[in-house]
């Protein structure tokens, strides 16, 4: 993460760093991004499978399925009213399992 911030880019790409990480190392990951996002004003492009996470951390969510975006909005309405049948799935997927996506 620091490699990632340390040129001061205007793009940070985040693939899935918080993959296989306990709940609060985690956090900690999360905090961290949205701290140098927010101090070197930079905009961060997060790629994840937890929907969660997108959640707090995302102003908007794009979904995709089979390599192609299916449905972009800003991340509340995007969890209160999904609008592609994937996107629904997806959540639907989320909530069985005792995740609580929360915007």
């Amino acid at each position: 993460i620091a490699i990632a911030f340390a040129c001061r880019p205007k793009l940070v790409i985040a693939d899935e760093p918080t993959t296989a990480l306990d709940m609060t190392v985690q956090k900690r990951i999360l905090q961290l991004i949205k701290a140098m996002q927010t101090r070197q004003q930079c905009a961060v492009l997060f790629i994840t499978h937890d929907l969660g996470v997108a959640a707090k951390l995302c102003d908007e969510v794009c979904v995709m399925h089979a390599g192609s975006v299916v449905e972009c909005a800003p991340v509340r309405q995007l969890f209160e009213n999904p609008l592609h049948p994937h996107t629904r799935g997806l959540l639907d997927a989320a909530m069985s399992t005792s995740l609580h996506v929360v915007a």
